[in-house]
């Protein structure tokens, strides 16, 4: 007997059974379509922005995430469910529609049938155990949503209609399968049952039911089956199902890079009505539709060091006003909605944006709804950081000191200005806090003086040197970004500079990527980089006894530029054995000083620094390296605020290998 089935069993093939389905189909595709122009709607509210470029890397970036659900399987436990249903879930979808394609179209038109033989059987196998695992997730992501629900997880009456409906949708399938099969396998095929094991135990349960009742049993389910289904597709453009398509295609959508890069605001529209975001139509029209691919899971609101310490920041609820608003308050003041203090608490660390298997983009949000506060309300997070951007006016760094003593801390060293000699190798970038802060000072000299030993002839602007405008920017003050950018950027290509290299990410970060709208176009790296290049080339031999050490990945040199590796490097050829934090690498926690928050004084929760500081403690490594100026000042005050002065001393790499390399 062929291995091989009756796709209509029982419910008939003739009109009186494809008239009702498909009109029942059309009703619901109409309804689908319907939803889905109401959505476009939303949408249109916000800005133009083009996403559409590079095509097929996008298709490919999107098949890749949805497909291999990469992003959703970084969270192991309920990531791991989510991937699996989703994948048992496309297992059936791909039978449904096989079914469909022989039953309404090869068999009904040709007379061809595909679903037989060892293909059926494999078939067949192959839906019953992508039916149990789908039915398995299901149940597990119910209890972790209903019974053991994890602190800040939001459950709506879309969670439970998600639920129960898919649930109902893969329970009546086994239940119809099982009654078919009671009727016409078990007993008279039973060989062919085998393949079909989730069937094959209803079967048993259903077998003593007569005859009559086994037929009506399955037709009338086959019917509810059918309603299920369609009414599943109807409703996802007006429930959380839409996530199946909104947070697929965002990933078509989503940013290409460089990562983090910020809108470059043009100061001298004269057609602009203000700047920054207040108002749902002043974001643009992804930022809008981020809001429906967001599937409310809490990933960045649990990842985000603001939340995790008590302030009133939580990156999925931004999402999810503003969501709120596009839909039924398009003219709300969201800054109001969000809350103020929401807004400045934010240190831009992308542990939000890195973690969502969404493809939401979060920080740049913060940051337009910053701009407006600043460029149109005049207002900052407090007296301090107004001073601090008076003072960068004045000075040219949010320290306040004289821009002329910017170079005092090289002195001794035989490192020229570019205004004394600009025939160097390379242009260090010094940055405010190298140049002015008293321990800062001590990475710029250890850098400098490790390029001697390697034979790099390093210049400075000295004088001439602004801040790069970078905690400016991020707090909101794109003009005097601009302003700060402008003039660095004429210094450097009027000295003709072809590398630049800085110890501060923060400054990498800005003039390599940012600055490159403005006119710069001049290889930027980081000082980790180039020095673990210069030991691999053998222009650096470190050397001495060994050392304990955990190591901090800041934010910026990390998830903003996927730098990790080469600080790890550069430890291990300094000696050093790694103990490494809980969090570490792309799940780093922040030391609190981006965004601009370096200039800012923490007032709400815990102090972010001292719960960094905390973790270091808890690896029983007694030095903290870092290589970025703002998180080497942020646990130096960290490690005071936790009382750790005798148990922990932060440290610059570049201060450990010069502590290893003979002059």
């Amino acid at each position: 007997m062929e291995a091989t089935r009756e796709i209509y069993w029982n419910v008939g093939h003739g009109l009186g059974t494809l008239g009702p389905m498909y009109l029942l189909t059309l009703l619901a595709i109409g309804a689908f379509v319907w939803g889905c122009w109401k959505r476009l709607a939303v949408y249109r509210q916000g800005k133009p922005l083009d996403r559409c470029d590079q095509p097929l890397a996008r298709l490919a970036a999107m098949l890749k995430l949805a497909i291999l659900q990469t992003k959703v399987l970084r969270v192991p436990g309920p990531g791991l469910a989510h991937a699996l249903f989703f994948w048992s879930f496309g297992v059936l979808f791909v039978g449904t529609v096989l079914i469909v394609i022989q039953a309404d179209f090869t068999d009904l038109l040709f007379d061809r049938r595909f679903l037989t033989g060892t293909f059926y059987k494999l078939f067949s196998l192959a839906l019953d155990l992508g039916g149990l695992v789908a039915v398995l997730m299901l149940g597990g992501l119910f209890v972790r949503r209903y019974l053991v629900r994890p602190a800040g997880l939001l459950n709506s009456g879309d969670d439970l209609l998600m639920h129960g409906l898919l649930l109902a949708i893969i329970v009546s399938g086994f239940v119809i399968e099982g009654a078919r099969m009671a009727a016409t396998e078990l007993g008279k095929n039973d060989a062919l049952a085998l393949w079909s094991p989730i069937g094959l135990v209803v079967g048993k349960i259903v077998f003593p039911l007569s005859p009559g009742t086994l037929l009506a049993l399955h037709k009338g389910l086959w019917w509810l089956h059918l309603a299920l289904a369609l009414a599943f597709i109807a409703l996802i453009p007006f429930s959380k199902f839409r996530h199946l398509l909104t947070t697929t295609v965002n990933g078509f959508f989503a940013d290409r890079g460089p990562t983090g890069k910020l809108v470059t605001l043009d100061l001298e529209d004269e057609n602009s009505e203000g700047f920054g975001a207040r108002r749902v139509g002043d974001f643009t029209w992804k930022d809008l539709f981020d809001t429906d691919a967001c599937t409310l899971c809490k990933r960045c609101q649990d990842r985000c060091p603001a939340y995790t310490t008590d302030k009133p920041l939580s990156p999925m609820r931004l999402i999810s006003d503003l969501g709120e608003a596009a839909r039924t308050m398009p003219d709300r003041d969201l800054l109001e909605a969000i809350g103020r203090e929401a807004i400045w608490a934010c240190t831009t660390c992308r542990a939000c944006q890195d973690i969502c298997p969404a493809s939401v983009e979060h920080v740049n949000k913060i940051v337009e709804l910053r701009r407006n506060l600043v460029l149109m309300e005049g207002e900052f997070p407090g007296e301090e950081v107004m001073k601090a951007m008076e003072q960068t006016e004045v000075n040219g760094n949010p320290l306040g000191m004289g821009y002329a003593g910017r170079a005092d801390w090289s002195e001794g060293l035989e490192v020229a200005t570019l205004a004394e000699d600009s025939d160097v190798d390379i242009l260090y970038f010094v940055g405010c806090y190298a140049s002015f802060d008293k321990r800062n000072i001590k990475v710029a000299k250890a850098f400098v003086s490790l390029c001697q030993t390697a034979g790099i002839k390093v210049g400075i602007l000295g004088k001439e040197e602004k801040c790069c405008g970078e905690p400016m920017r991020k707090m909101g003050n794109e003009y005097l970004y601009q302003t700060l950018a402008m003039e660095n950027i004429e210094r450097i290509q009027g000295y003709g500079v072809q590398k630049i290299v800085t110890a501060c990410p923060h400054c990498f970060n800005t003039l390599a990527k940012d600055y490159v709208d403005l006119g710069l176009a001049v290889e930027v790296e980081h000082h980790a980089t180039f020095l673990a290049r210069l030991i691999a080339e053998g222009r650096l031999a470190p050397s001495g006894g060994a050392f304990s050490c955990t190591y901090h990945d800041s934010c910026y040199l990390g998830r903003y530029n996927d730098i990790y590796q080469a600080p790890r490097d550069l430890i291990a050829a300094a000696g050093g054995t790694l103990q490494e934090m809980a969090k570490n690498r792309d799940q780093a926690f922040c030391c609190s000083g981006g965004g601009g928050r370096i200039l800012a004084e923490e007032k709400l929760g815990t102090r972010i620094n001292v719960r960094r500081v905390e973790m270091a403690l808890e690896t029983g490594a007694g030095l903290l390296l870092a290589n970025c100026p703002f998180c080497l000042t942020m646990f130096e005050d960290g490690v005071k605020g936790a009382n750790a002065e005798d148990r922990l001393a932060a440290k610059d790499i570049a201060e450990i290998l010069v502590e290893r390399v003979g002059h």
